[in-house]
C-alpha cells in the first residue's frame, strides 16, 4: 500500500508479520529548504578570520562546510520524514528504526528505507471448542506427614555431642586444608555442613563420619572433575578437622508440639489445617495447568510469530547476566531458554488480546473490592494497604490478575474441562 501527499510518499512493506519497512520519498524542494536552514545557522555559528560571528557569507560557508552542512540537512530531513510517517501511517513501533539505503544527490528527491518492529495484532479466530484435562492429585497421609515433620524439624532444639561420630542430620562444623598439588601454603577453610542434606559432596561427608569432634586426619577424596566432562572425577588430598557436632532434638509429635506452632488446640487440628493447604495448593496447581492447556491449544489454533525484540527483552530479564558473565554463556543460555520464552510470550499476548476483544480489563470498581478484602484479610485501614500496593508497584499486578481471572473464566466457558 502506498500513501501519497504533496510533501512525501510513502511505501509501506510487510517483510514479516511483526516487521514493517517505510521506503520515504522527500521531495528535493524540501530537502534544499532544510540545507538554506542548516546553512544560516551554520553561518550564525562559525568564526573565520576577519569576519565577524554571524556575518560571515553565505558564499565562503557553503565552500568551507558544504559536506557537513549536506550531512546535517540530510540527517534532519530524515527524521523528520520518519516522524511524519509513523504518524500519517499510525504506526507505533516498539524498537528503534534502523534507516538504510538513504539515495540522495542535490537536486533530486531523497529517498531511504526504514525498517521496525511493531506489537503485533493477533488474530485469534478460534478460542472455544477445546477440550481440557483438569490434573489434580489427591493429597495423601504420607504429604501431610512430610509438611508436619518439616515444621516439627524447625523446631528443634540443637544439642552438642561429645565422643561419638556425626550421622545423617547431624549438624557439623568442620575445617578443610587442601594438601593436593599446587596446594602449597593453603590455609584451612571453616565450613558448617548438615550431613545427609546434599551440602558437601559425598566424599567429604563420607570422611567426616570417620572422625569425633576434636579428631582431625588425611584423606584422599573422590572429587567431582568439571573440567575432564560431566560425570568425571579426580582424586586430591585434604586434611578434615572435625570441630564441632550438634543434634538436632525434635519435639514430641503430641498436642503439646501442635499448640507450640500455632493457634492450634490439638495435633489432629494442626493435621487438618495442613491438609486443607495442600489441597488449596492442589486446586491451585491444577488450575494453573488447565490455564496453560487452554492457552497452549488456543496457540496452537491460532498460530502467530512473536517479534524477536520482545523475545530479547524477555530473555534479558529472565536470564539478568551478571556484570563480567562470559558471553559466549550468556548467549548459550539465552538460545536454550528462547523457546520457552516465545511461548511465554504468546500466552501473554493471547491474554492481552483476549481482554480486549471481550472487554474483560479490570475494572476500577473490582480493584476497590480486591484492595478491600486484601486490607480485611490483613485487618488493616484500607488507605494504607492501598498506598503500599500502589508504591510497590503491586497494584499494577493486581489489575492485571483481576483481568486474568476474568479472560480464564471467559475461556473456560468457551472448552469443555474434564
Amino acid at each position: 500500500m502506498a500513501s501519497n501527499t504533496s510533501e512525501l510518499k510513502v511505501a509501506v512493506a510487510e517483510p514479516r508479520s511483526w516487521a514493517r519497512r517505510l521506503t520515504i520519498t522527500v521531495p528535493g524542494e524540501r530537502v534544499q529548504r532544510e540545507r538554506q536552514e542548516v546553512a544560516r545557522q551554520f553561518a550564525k555559528r562559525v568564526r573565520l578570520p576577519g569576519f565577524r560571528q554571524g556575518k560571515v557569507p553565505t558564499a565562503i560557508v557553503e565552500r568551507q562546510f558544504g559536506a557537513a552542512i549536506e550531512q546535517e540537512a540530510v540527517e534532519r530531513v530524515v527524521r523528520e520524514a520518519y516522524r511524519e510517517a509513523l504518524e500519517r501511517e499510525q504506526f507505533q513501533p516498539i524498537t528503534q528504526g534502523e534507516v538504510e539505503n538513504i539515495d540522495y544527490s542535490p537536486g533530486s528527491d531523497l529517498t531511504f528505507d526504514v525498517e521496525f518492529e511493531i506489537r503485533p495484532v493477533i488474530e485469534l479466530n478460534r478460542l472455544g471448542g477445546f477440550e481440557i484435562r483438569r490434573e489434580r492429585p489427591e493429597v495423601t497421609e504420607d504429604e501431610v506427614d512430610r509438611v508436619i515433620e518439616r515444621v516439627r524439624q524447625q523446631q528443634a532444639v540443637w544439642r552438642p555431642v561429645e565422643g561419638e561420630s556425626p550421622v545423617d542430620g547431624d549438624a557439623v562444623a568442620v575445617e578443610i586444608t587442601p594438601l593436593g598439588a599446587g596446594s602449597e601454603g593453603a590455609k584451612p577453610r571453616q565450613y558448617h555442613i548438615v550431613l545427609g542434606a546434599g551440602e558437601a559432596v559425598p566424599a567429604v561427608e563420607a570422611a567426616i563420619r570417620t572422625l569425633k569432634p576434636g579428631e582431625e586426619n588425611e584423606f584422599t577424596l573422590e572429587l567431582p572433575d568439571p573440567e575432564a566432562g560431566e560425570g568425571a572425577t579426580r582424586q586430591d588430598r585434604a586434611r578434615i578437622k572435625l570441630l564441632e557436632v550438634r543434634r538436632p532434638e525434635l519435639p514430641e509429635l503430641d498436642d503439646e508440639f501442635a499448640r507450640s506452632v500455632g493457634d492450634f488446640e490439638d495435633l489432629a487440628t494442626l493435621r487438618q489445617k495442613v491438609r486443607e493447604d495442600l489441597e488449596k495448593e492442589a486446586d491451585a496447581e491444577a488450575e494453573r495447568g488447565v490455564r496453560q492447556r487452554l492457552l497452549d491449544a488456543i496457540i496452537e489454533a491460532n498460530p502467530f510469530d512473536v517479534p524477536s525484540s520482545l523475545v530479547n527483552q524477555y530473555l534479558q530479564r529472565l536470564i539478568s547476566p551478571r556484570p563480567g558473565a562470559d558471553p559466549a554463556r550468556v548467549a548459550e543460555a539465552m538460545e536454550v531458554a528462547r523457546p520457552a520464552a516465545e511461548q511465554a510470550l504468546r500466552r501473554i499476548m493471547v491474554i492481552e488480546r483476549v481482554a480486549e476483544l471481550e472487554g474483560l480489563h479490570a475494572t476500577s470498581a473490582e480493584v476497590d473490592a480486591r484492595v478491600e478484602e486484601i486490607a480485611q484479610r490483613q485487618g488493616r485501614p484500607v488507605g494504607e494497604v492501598w498506598a503500599q500496593l500502589q508504591k510497590t508497584g503491586q497494584l499494577t499486578r493486581l489489575e492485571e490478575e483481576i483481568t486474568e481471572d476474568k479472560v480464564f473464566e471467559y475461556l473456560k466457558s468457551q472448552s469443555t474441562i474434564v
